[in-house]
């Protein structure tokens, strides 16, 4: 039985080469293994089967009845691991807090566990008769969330 660990560590080998980062190894009850990778230009299919050919040259038998899944962590996904936050500043995000209330904005910084999105609000603005929209930071920790994922957008 082959454990996540080994399958890091060997996934991890072939990532120190190369520009893409892994987001997370999952086994499936029907006895597959999911690696999933991500890039901050996005995942080639090469790279993906480069990377399985590397996987079962390293693990060879352990592999045993596991079917073996290499791709991308994928478009429109919830955020696994904070280098995803990294790629997406300056782009637009949706975060779901911990308390169920949706934001969509603009992810501005990531400082550790820490991220700041630019939303849209209507205030009240002293002089004014009717509230305005204007942008408000709000920070956000990762761990106190249910997600933040890409905002696609086809303006």
């Amino acid at each position: 039985m082959i454990e996540r660990n080994t399958v890091k560590t060997v996934v991890e080998e072939w990532l120190s080469g190369n520009d893409y980062f892994l987001v997370d190894v999952t086994f499936t009850p029907d006895d597959r293994i999911v690696v999933e990778i991500d890039h901050a230009d996005g995942v080639w299919i090469e790279d993906c089967a480069e990377l399985s050919r590397f996987m079962q040259e390293r693990l060879g038998e352990e592999l045993g009845d596991y079917e073996l899944e290499v791709g991308s962590a994928g478009i429109g996904q919830p955020f696994k691991v904070e280098q995803q936050y990294v790629n997406h500043i300056g782009k637009d995000v949706e975060v779901l807090d911990a308390e169920g209330k949706k934001v969509q904005g603009v992810l501005k910084q990531v400082e550790g566990r820490n991220f700041v999105v630019t939303v849209k609000e209507k205030q009240k603005l002293e002089g004014k008769k009717r509230p305005q929209l204007v942008e408000v930071d709000k920070t956000y920790n990762m761990d106190n969330i249910k997600y933040t994922k890409y905002l696609l957008s086809f303006k």
